[in-house]
């Protein structure tokens, strides 16, 4: 399959990528699109897997799941658009041409939680329990996801010397239209790897966190604090940033801000407040009885 040749000089090795992995007919099947699917399948799975152990409902993962997912989607485009609303206020058909990219991972976690935040209180659920059990998996399906990058070739960084720079004629392109003041025909830091290294280990820490925890909150907080750090410093290596406005101001970064800081009040007021963890109530874990079998033989 026609694809570009991604190398890395430093290293010593090329290889041809595409950012179709099959086609079926004429639909072409892309890698992003896949790479997101086999994520969310990795994730709930080992949500499902840890529900017990954990005494959460593994019922609840499945209906968390059917709302946070295309919150997640809707909240994704929605940032994204929003920060480029001046491309996308004058033709508004553009917004629904997801084929072209345009996709932010800080407002799909922003729409799945605010998606799963409404359904939960509907069904007067504990919020920040659910909270804590589901954002051990969102670093793993970050870390799984950002290889959907690697296949577009995009989210790159600047240009390094690195022995790990990577570099490809998409990358080229990109930088002869956008970055002048960078060499097109150097290698630039591969930001996606980074941040799926980084993502990867922060899913351990927050297993471990969770399973240490009482606080309310708190497990979310710990994610909302690391993941914030390294993002703002990986978003300061990005090309390809959105900003705030007509400023200077990358979007991301100032998010990243916001979280940590958040973060690490929250975690201070709830140790000093002592907000415990709620348990889930106990009407999620009821099983109905299974329906006694009527004898059809008539009685004589």
């Amino acid at each position: 399959m026609d694809g570009v040749e991604v190398s890395f000089p430093g290293l010593g090795f090329h290889l041809n990528v595409s950012p179709v992995a099959f086609r079926i007919g004429s639909v072409e099947i892309y890698w992003y699109g896949l790479i997101i699917a086999i994520a969310m399948i990795v994730c709930v799975g080992l949500g499902l897997k840890h529900a017990k152990a954990n005494k959460f409902s593994s019922d609840l993962v499945y209906d968390i799941m059917i709302v946070a997912i295309p919150g997640a989607i809707v909240g994704a485009r929605l940032y994204y658009v929003l920060c480029e609303w001046s491309y996308y206020s004058k033709d508004l058909t553009r917004i629904f041409d997801t084929r072209s990219g345009g996709l932010a991972v800080y407002g799909g976690i922003i729409g799945a939680y605010l998606a799963g935040f409404i359904m939960l209180r509907i069904r007067k659920i504990p919020f920040t329990t659910c909270a804590d059990y589901c954002i051990v998996y969102v670093p793993l399906g970050q870390a799984i996801g950002r290889w959907g990058n690697f296949f577009n070739q995009e989210a790159f960084g600047t240009t390094t010397t690195l022995p790990w720079g990577m570099t490809s004629q998409t990358v080229s392109d990109y930088l002869s239209r956008n970055c002048p003041n960078l060499d097109s025909s150097m290698p630039v830091h591969p930001t996606f790897l980074y941040e799926s290294l980084i993502n990867l280990a922060l899913f351990f820490v927050l297993l471990w966190v969770r399973k240490h925890s009482k606080y309310a909150f708190e497990t979310t907080s710990v994610y909302m604090i690391i993941y914030g750090v390294a993002r703002f410093f990986l978003e300061g290596l990005r090309t390809d940033s959105l900003y705030l406005g007509n400023t200077n101001i990358r979007t991301s970064q100032l998010l990243s801000l916001i979280l940590v800081l958040a973060g690490l009040i929250y975690i201070a007021v709830a140790q000093y407040k002592d907000f415990e963890r709620q348990p889930l109530p106990e009407r999620l874990f009821e099983t109905k009885a299974p329906e006694k079998k009527q004898d059809k033989k008539e009685k004589k």
